[in-house]
Order: C-alpha cells, then structure tokens, then sequence
C-alpha cells in the first residue's frame, strides 16, 4: 500500500483537530446516532468496511463511505462535511493505523460506538517477501506497530471481524440486534463458501509463488499455502532496485512464475516494466481498496472470485 502519506502533516492535523472542534459545537444531531429516519448512522473509513456495515446492518443502518471509489484509502484528507458525518454516527469502522487521518478525527469525534476492525483479529508483519517457506521480515507496513493491515484479503480473518463488528452492532442498536445476529451469520457464511473455493482452487497448482506490486495479499498467501513475491515492499508507485528486479527475475525463472499482478488504483507501469524484462505475462489482483468501474465485480465477493481466477491462471491451477 501507499505509505508516503501514512503520517499526515502537522497542518493537516491541526485543521483536522479545528474541524471537528468546531463542528462538534453546532453538530445538529440527535445524540443518538440515527438519521432522520431512525437508521443507525455508520461512517465507514474506506470499502472493506463499508461492506460490512452494508451486509450486517442491513435496512437498519445508514452508512457513509469517507473513501470515495478509486480514492487510495491513504490519501484521504477529512474534509469538513465528513467531519461532520463523523460528528453524527453512532458507529465508526475503521483500522486503525491504516488511515492516519481517519484515526485521528474519529478519536476526536464524540461517536459512542468506535470499532477498530484491527483490534477483531490478530495482526502480523509483512515484508516484501510473506507465505508458505518465505523468511519473516520486519519491515513496517502501515498498519497499527508496522503490521500489516490487510486482513480483509483473508475470508478467515475477514469473517472474525465480521463476528466483532456484528456484537458491536447489538449493543449500538440493541432494538435490531436480531437482524444483526442473523445478518452477520449469512455474511459469516458466505465467507466461509469463499474460503473453500480458494482452498479448492488452489490446492494442486504448478507454482506456489505469485509476484505483486506490493505486499497486500500476505495474509491471503499465508492462508492458502503460497508465497507473494512484492516488486518495491511497501510503496507500489516506488522504482524497485537493480538488485530486486534481477533477483525477482531469477526467482520467476526458477519458480515457473507466469504473472506479474497489479493493482486497480495505482500504476501498472512498474509491473510491466519488470514483465517486459523477464518476458512475463501481467494481470490484476484486486486489494479492494474501493469499487471501481475497473473492478472485476460489483462488491467484495465478486471481487475475490475474480481474484481467485486470476491466481489461478498464474499459477496453474489443475
């Protein structure tokens, strides 16, 4: 992920802090987290939450997005109208370490119901180098302590955050905590049916390694037995090393690597370069960071069987 705005400036901050200062103090709403309709008003920091909140809260919630579709969720600045969205939800999603600036205006918000999806599962770090054989590393990667944030690439751990958010919903809206129960279940479920499809579909392949932009799918690899590769570590638009491009040329060779992955909101100009060098094909593997009109699907699920497709290809599934 792009971590060169990961630690905002100090104006920013203060403007941020000014902001909700400001607007906390002629905030017309109720007090209690709903709209006018009665709906649960949830703010989400970007679309893995987003989703959530949509599958689990159902017709009772009213969820704002504060990443808008092909946004990179680390460039987010909190303008003042999502400032005051903040100010007026009952509940706020969001993984802290991930959105600096997120972080910062929700803890100065007076939300009652802040759920830090980070704090649902258990985080690890990532390298350049993550799944199956390949050695730790302990490079920083953007999440909360330099672990990495990606845990909705992983339907395991996307599904234990779902359990989490789903509690956190009950007791917010205990009236609608049986739709909530129920609704989290169904989504549990279907993340469960996305689990088996990815265990199956890439149980027996002819190559366990896949080269990426960056290190966003290293709970995904870890899960299903395989081994990303990533061209630059952290930032996907940064030139990777002479050094790193012959190395991950020899590993290609070596490991019978097809597929050079890309990324739907950044670049693909790194990833082709190094497939044009090492005579390698190059396709999309979605981090779903935000739905775009460029995206394989039309939500997470969709998105991750498209996901599943594209690995399979590269790595010769049988």
């Amino acid at each position: 992920m792009n971590v060169r705005r990961l630690i905002p400036t100090a104006a920013v901050a203060s403007v941020t802090v000014l902001g909700l200062t400001a607007l906390s103090a002629c905030s017309a709403a109720s007090g209690d987290g709903r709209n006018s309709a009665g709906k649960l008003e949830v703010v989400a920091s970007f679309y893995p939450m987003q989703y959530l909140a949509e599958q689990i809260g159902g017709d009772h919630v009213a969820v704002t997005n504060l990443t808008k579709p092909g946004q990179e969720p680390h460039d987010l600045e909190i303008s003042a109208k999502q400032t005051a969205d903040l100010q007026d939800a009952g509940v706020a999603l969001y993984i802290k370490g991930l959105q600096p600036a997120v972080d910062d205006a929700i803890q100065q918000s007076g939300i009652k119901t802040k759920v830090d999806a980070a704090s649902l599962t258990h985080l690890e770090k990532h390298g350049t180098e993550v799944g199956g054989h390949a050695e730790e590393h302990d490079h920083e990667h953007g999440g909360e302590g330099g672990r990495d944030p990606h845990i909705w690439l992983d339907p395991v751990k996307y599904a234990e955050v779902a359990e989490g958010v789903g509690r956190a919903f009950e007791k917010a809206d205990p009236d609608h905590a049986a739709a909530y129960k129920k609704n989290t279940a169904a989504l549990v479920g279907k993340l469960g049916g996305l689990d088996t499809r990815f265990k199956d579909g890439l149980k027996n392949t002819d190559s366990k390694v896949f080269i990426t932009t960056h290190a966003a799918f290293g709970y995904l690899a870890e899960r299903y037995g395989l081994t990303e590769e990533a061209i630059s570590g952290l930032d996907p638009e940064s030139e990777p090393s002479a050094a790193r491009v012959k190395d991950l040329q020899n590993m290609a060779k070596a490991d019978g690597v097809t597929t050079v992955f890309y990324e739907t909101l950044v670049s693909d100009r790194t990833a082709k370069t190094l497939a044009g060098d090492a005579h390698l094909k190059t396709d999309v593997l979605d981090p779903l960071e935000g739905i775009t009109d460029n995206s394989k699907g039309d939500d997470y699920i969709q998105v991750m069987d498209s996901n599943l497709k594209a690995l399979q290809k590269a790595l010769g599934a049988k």
